[in-house]
């Protein structure tokens, strides 16, 4: 694979640990429902034992969408730091048998490879315990520049701006990718990482990203504001692209500053489990985005994806998205 690529991904290297709690689990282990928190090694091995058996993955959100691109067709690539250990290695072996090229050197010391304890509710929500791990080992080193530029799109996870030398090598990636004529997308994540870093988030939007991915809880954080018609106000026309996720509802795409044009979810029978909904929703978009379709085509992909990942357990796609995209894919062919 050494033509171009359409996307290539930076994120959290991590192994998804998920299990089915009720809501008393979550409250004795007070636990933010709905929520990611970042946790200690001690937490994470106290939290896993009081656990019920789970189901090992590998996962890191811009890895998901990485992965659910790969199965959309797109040829793509994922930066990301794991140990040289177990869960490293299955990492790698999981990422690459998707059809990603993954070519980041584990690290040979330090902590081990990041991990994410993922509580699912009976009513479909994850909670998530993240021990970060060898994910803060992330720096400038590791940044291909030369793959980097190959990318139409470099794809950036928020969560990566809490490690100081992560944000060294993010903003490296960003200078890549620009430098070379191509364009920088960036998911919020989580409200609480818009809440730690919201003034710079807010420069990287006005000024150094093309296509922003957010909920509709994460843009109202970055701008402060109750209601999501003044979010969408103020984040409209700050970069080329907007995508604002509203579950159920949907979602609201603008380019350029136009108006927001509502896109309908794709239904599901039951939801089981929303975790990874918003990375694939992004892989959607992002592949009709980088195969030059139009706005409402990417989002309608973005909720296809979206709808395969909530129907079962786990964050990656069990079938093949292009598969159920096609129909979408030849109507506007």
């Amino acid at each position: 694979m050494n033509g171009e690529l359409d996307i290539v991904g930076i994120g959290n290297a991590i192994v998804d640990v998920l299990s089915h709690e009720d809501d008393a689990f979550i409250l004795a282990q007070d636990l933010r429902k709905g929520g990611m928190t970042l946790i200690d090694a001690e937490r994470v091995d106290t939290l896993y034992a009081a656990m019920r058996p789970g189901i090992e993955v590998s996962g890191g959100s811009c890895a998901n969408t990485i992965v659910s691109a790969a199965s959309f067709g797109a040829d793509v690539a994922y930066i990301g730091k794991v140990r040289d250990d177990a869960l490293g290695d299955t990492f790698a072996h999981d990422i690459r048998a998707a059809g990603v090229l993954f070519e980041t050197a584990p690290a040979v010391d330090g902590p081990g490879t990041a991990r994410c304890l993922v509580v699912v509710s009976p009513d479909g929500q994850r909670t998530m315990s993240t021990y970060l791990g060898a994910c803060v080992e992330l720096g400038k080193e590791d940044i291909d520049e030369r793959l980097v530029a190959r990318a139409k799109v470099a794809y950036l996870e928020g969560y990566l701006w809490d490690p100081p030398r992560a944000k060294e090598a993010m903003r490296l990636a960003i200078a890549a990718a620009h430098g070379a004529g191509r364009q920088v997308a960036l998911t919020l994540s989580d409200t609480f990482c818009v809440v730690r870093h919201r003034d710079e988030f807010r420069a990287l939007v006005e000024n150094d990203v093309d296509i922003l991915f957010a909920n509709e809880d994460e843009v109202r954080a970055l701008y402060e504001v109750d209601s999501l018609d003044e979010a969408l106000a103020k984040v409209r026309g700050r970069c080329a692209v907007v995508a604002v996720t509203r579950g159920e509802h949907g979602s609201l795409v603008s380019a350029d500053g136009s108006t927001f044009l509502k896109v309908s979810a794709e239904p599901v029978e039951k939801v089981v489990d929303t975790t990874g909904a918003g990375d694939s929703y992004a892989a959607g978009f992002l592949y009709g985005f980088t195969h030059g379709l139009d706005l409402p085509t990417c989002g309608r992909l973005g909720s296809i994806a979206a709808a395969e990942i909530i129907s079962h357990v786990g964050s990656r796609p069990l079938v093949s998205l292009s598969d159920l995209a096609k129909p979408e894919l030849d109507a506007v062919s």
